[in-house]
Order: C-alpha cells, then structure tokens, then sequence
C-alpha cells in the first residue's frame, strides 16, 4: 500500500483532485486524446451559471505548491493506542483524538468521513509575530523537480523551498500552510455542513480570500467579532480587544438551527407558571412601535385604571380627531392579543418615573402564539435568530476560556485558549444528533470538553467528536512542562480524562459517550521507506511487521478501505490462521496460511451466508507468490 502511495505521488499534479472531479462527472467534455474541451464545458453551464471573462484571486508565493500538498497521499500510518482504546470506557466510544500532523490526519479521514462532517471548528495560528507559527510542512523535493511537478522556473521553485526549509513566518508562509488544510477540509464537510474559523487581523483579509476561493464567495454566512478581554493598556491609543470567527457553508443553504435565548435579564420567577420558566420584562407595550396604526390606537382597561399609548389621553384624543398630521404612538399588541396575554399573565403593570406603564413578560419557554380558533400558549424553549454581535458577550472572552481549563488542567498550563461557550454555540447551530464536529486544531481540546458537557446536558441528543492535533514539545521554560506535560497532546489528552471524571460526579447516571479512541500517525523509518523505493520481486523483506505491529496495519487498512478509526471488526480462526473480516473485505497480514487455513476460508465461504467478503486483502509481504496468486485467484 505504501509502495502505491509513492508511486502515485511521484506522477501527481497540483490539479489532480480537481480533474478526477471533471472526470466523473464531465466525462464527454474529454477528447480521445485526454485535453479538456472548455467550449463543450460551457454548455453544460450555459443555462445554470453566468460564464464571466473577469475575476479576482489572492495569489501568494507557493500557491500550487499547496495545492500539489493536498493532491498527494500520505505515507503515514495510522497506530492505534492499542492499551487506551480496550479500556471499558473507550473500546465502543466513537470519538476520535489524532495526534499528528493534521495535513496528514486530514487525509486519511478523507478515506472514510469524505461528506460527513456536519461542523468544523478551527483555532489555527494567528501568525501574529510572537505566537510561535512557523512555516513546517517538510517535503523532500529538489528546486528542479519541483520546476518540472509546478511547471514554474528554476528560480520561483528556490524560493518556495527557501519558505519551507527556513521556518518562515512570512503571509505566503502562514497561506501555504493553510491552503492545503482548508482544500481537504471542504471535502470532509457534508453537503449542509459548516465551517467556523477563529483568527484576528494579522491574517483575517488574507483568509477571507482564500475561503472565498476554496468554499465559493456565495458560501460565506457571516463574520463575527468575538471580545477578547475588555480591557486594555492604558499607555495604548487603540487597545485590540476583539477577533474575529468567519463562518463558510458547503452549499449556500445549510441547514442551520435557532438558538436558546438564555440572556442575563431572564432573571424573574413567577409562582404561579412554573411551566414557563423565567422571564424578561420587556420594554413598556407602546415604546417604540414600528409605525403607527389606528387599530392599534386605543385605550386599556386594567383594574379600574385606563391607559393609553404615550400616556397622554390628550394625544389621543388629538391623534383620533386627525389633529396630529404624525401619530408616532400606538400599542404593540393588538386588543384581542393584550385581552389574551392580560388574562393569562403575560401583562404586568409597574410604576415608572412618568406614571404607571404596562411590559410585556417574555417567558423563555412559553410564548403567544395564533391561530384560525384565536390565540394560545406554546410551550417550548425560546429560540432566536444568531445576531453576529453575539460573541461580543464577556462570556465568550479570553477570560472565561483561562476559568475553564482551570478547572481541569490548570490555569496556565495553555495560552490561547477558546472559550467552552463559543464551542457550544457553534455546535448548538449547527448539529444535533450524530452529527460529526471536528477540530484539528485542537489545542487544549476545548472542543472535546464543549461536546461531552453538551452531550451529559442533552440526553437526548449525541454528537460525536475528531480532534487532531500535532505532538509538538512544550518549552522546558513553560509551565505546562513544569506540570509533567511533554507535549501539547498531553495537555489535551489530560483535559479530557479529567472532565469525563468531573462529568461522572455530576451525572452519575449518565450514558453519554465519554471516551474517545487514541491513535498516533506514524511515518516509516527511512530504511523502510528506501527498500519500498528499491522494492523488487526476489528481495522480499520482513521487517515491515516489525516496524509496525499487525494493529497499525489492519487500522490503515479498515480507515483507507471507508469503515472509519472506530470500525468494528471480527477475528476468524481459520485452522490456526487469524484473519479479520470486516463489511466486505477480509484482511490476511499474519505469515503462515497453509493449505488447511486455505480450505478452512472456503468451507466458511460455503456454509456461512452472513460470510460474503467481496475483497480479500493481503499483506503481501507475509506471503510467497504462490499463495498470493491462489488466493487472488481462487478465493
């Protein structure tokens, strides 16, 4: 497998993934001689889109060089944490921690999650100068073969690889880092799926270009800024208090969900409605009406006591003889819809410093609703539209992100840090049950906590959770490291333990999925990497075991083969032969298939109907030529 994987990227090109879309799906716009017939092409347009002449793009330093990144495969493999994963509370979970390089990781979930991603959320580097990113993706090309793969001159080729083997910082560093992560992310969304990106101004225009070109300018929902703290050093003239989250869809209509409206003035309780939850009060009932209406220009009657919109019984009376050219007050409600609301205890009369005035009650979960019979009460939670101003509440700062890591793996163990409510509202919108969230950028595994709190709160609802995130060391100077922590994976791993712990003691009845699945991508040495370069029929080799364990090679194959890192597969003994078998494949990687492990295979294939593999995977480096023909040949 990893030989193929070399061999096809030694050939690919920086179009590649886009051709085989046109391929399968624009097979007769091809010519016999495989060139691309635009003018055909257009016709298939020609009635659904406007072909235009003119466009804008961001062009940067390394920009097929990023694409030629997404285009090839990975030769990693994927080693599962064999001991974590048997634990009790992991061996069924369907969530998923990666760590690796997530350009890697991305490829591989491709195999198997490709359009079923419902919610992306990503934290990447901000590039700021001082938060550490530089550019690290390390392919080993040469400047002349990545002229020739690029079709660019000499000359542009060095200064690509001068970005990647020096570290650089650079705009068209931080763009070629990730152009190729956003490219691959789009294909792992489903269609009705979202994306969500945290950034600040260092790079904010910069990407908003990129996502216009990779998800489509008609795709982008919305850009929210988010405050960061609320205060700022006095000796500053402007204090940057705020970033921002850009929000893209796959198709220009996802399928999106109201928010709770779980505002601080839901602070009042009313004995007498328990049904109905808290509730707000409102503006007076005549403040600030759209436009007037004589049908809404009348008086109230309450307890003896009549009112009128204003409060001025001889602005009304002017504004009921036409004397006023302007009304500007009227009641919000209609009369039949206050007599309801009055009777059923959503009108409360208070003093103000102009007299008595009438609110409304707004209910978090009760609301007037109407009819062809008339009004009534709907009980139900309080949903809203999501105001791009909302991340502007203190409680999505940075200061709310420090208190909620400090409750597991301390308060200075990680920098940068989102808060668990941010989390929560982009998953609230946006998924319900089964539904995917992934992050890889994972970090301090914020996401992980947010959905397994989401998850203990909602019984009835169970989304499932990929996290990837690179190893990388912490500073011997931090204070991580001084906590026993080695990399930022520690950090994150720790946090999830230590909130399925604290979730336990606060529902110790819960049955949500609390446990993940571990598992570390692992590139071959390079002794192992040039014999597959050097690979010939009579120098067979063995060690590929050895490096690896039976484990990593039967999960590369289950995730590469569609069945996901959490698939379940079955052991079959075969005379003394183990093999796996898995939907339709069975996998055989141990040495040592006799004849009577042979005949074994085929009477299973005869007498056992639920046994119907259509594919037969060998790891052909266990075997002799002999076997590896008969059994492609007979089974």
């Amino acid at each position: 497998m990893i030989k193929d994987i070399m061999d096809y990227n030694e050939t690919v090109s920086p179009n590649d993934r886009e051709m085989s879309v046109l391929r399968e799906n624009f097979p007769s716009c091809f010519k016999s001689d495989g060139s691309f017939d635009i003018e055909r092409f257009k016709e298939f347009l020609s009635d659904k889109v406007t072909v235009t002449h003119e466009g804008y793009e961001l062009k940067f330093l390394g920009k097929n060089y990023a694409r030629l990144l997404a285009a090839e495969e990975t030769t990693t493999v994927i080693s599962p944490d064999v001991e974590h994963n048997s634990r009790p509370e992991n061996a069924n979970s369907e969530n998923i921690y990666i760590s690796a390089d997530n350009l890697d990781a991305l490829k591989h979930l491709l195999k198997s999650y490709a359009g079923r991603v419902k919610c992306i959320y990503i934290d990447p580097p901000y590039n700021t100068g001082s938060d550490g990113f530089v550019y690290n993706d390390s392919f080993n090309y040469t400047a002349e073969e990545l002229s020739v793969r690029l079709s660019i001159d000499l000359e542009q080729a060095e200064r690509i690889l001068d970005l990647t083997k020096r570290g650089s910082a650079s705009h068209s560093a931080w763009l070629m880092f990730m152009y190729p992560r956003l490219l691959l992310a789009r294909d792992l969304l489903s269609k009705d799926g979202v994306i969500f990106i945290s950034i600040d101004d260092n790079e904010h225009c910069n990407l908003k270009v990129i996502c216009d070109e990779i998800f489509g300018e008609n795709n982008f929902i919305a850009d929210f800024p988010r405050v960061t703290k609320r205060g700022g050093k006095s000796s500053d003239v402007i204090a940057l208090n705020h970033d921002v989250l850009l929000m893209y869809s796959k198709t220009p209509a996802p399928s999106l969900y109201p928010i709770e409206h779980n505002d601080a003035d839901f602070k009042h309780t009313d004995e007498y409605f328990d049904e109905r939850g808290f509730y707000k009060l409102n503006q007076t009932l005549d403040y600030d009406s759209l436009q007037y209406s004589k049908s809404l220009d009348y008086p109230l009657t309450i307890n003896g006591e009549i009112f009128y919109p204003g409060s001025s019984v001889e602005a009304y009376e002017e504004r009921q003889s036409g004397i006023h050219d302007v009304a500007d007050w009227a009641w919000r409600w209609s009369k039949a819809k206050f007599d309801f609301g009055y009777q059923n205890g959503f009108i409360v009369v208070k003093n103000g410093r102009n007299g008595k005035r009438i609110y409304t009650k707004t209910y978090q979960k009760a609301t007037i609703e109407e009819n062809d019979d008339g009004y009534y009460i709907e009980y139900g939670d309080r949903t809203k539209s999501l105001s791009t101003l909302e991340i502007t509440d203190n409680k999505y700062s940075n200061d709310n992100a420090t208190k909620d890591i400090a409750k597991t793996v301390g308060k200075k163990v990680f920098d940068h840090t989102k808060p668990i409510e941010l989390i929560s509202l982009i998953a609230s919108l946006c998924t319900r049950n089964d539904d995917i969230i992934l992050d890889f950028f994972s970090g301090s595994a914020t996401t992980a906590e947010a959905i397994m709190r989401m998850n203990v709160s909602e019984p009835d609802v169970k989304r499932h959770w990929i996290l990837v995130q690179l190893p990388e060391l912490c500073k011997e100077s931090s204070s991580a490291y001084k906590e026993g922590y080695r990399t930022i994976c520690d950090i994150g791993l720790k946090r999830i333990q230590l909130t399925r712990e604290l979730l336990i003691e606060e529902y110790p009845d819960t049955i949500a999925d609390l446990g993940f699945k571990h598992y570390i991508l692992s590139e071959p040495s390079k002794e192992t990497l040039d014999k597959l370069e050097s690979f010939s029929p009579d120098q067979m080799f063995s060690n590929l075991l050895d490096e690896f364990g039976v484990p990593t090679v039967l999960t590369t194959w289950l995730v590469r083969d569609g069945y996901g890192f959490t698939a379940k597969y079955e052991t079959l003994d075969f005379a003394g032969y183990k093999a796996y078998f898995c939907g339709k494949h069975l996998y055989l990687i141990h040495e040592g298939l006799s004849d009577e492990s042979i005949m074994a295979i085929c009477e299973k294939l005869e007498s056992d109907a639920n046994f119907n593999p259509e594919n037969i995977v060998l790891f052909g480096y266990s075997f002799t030529w002999g076997i590896a023909y008969w059994c492609t040949r007979f089974l």
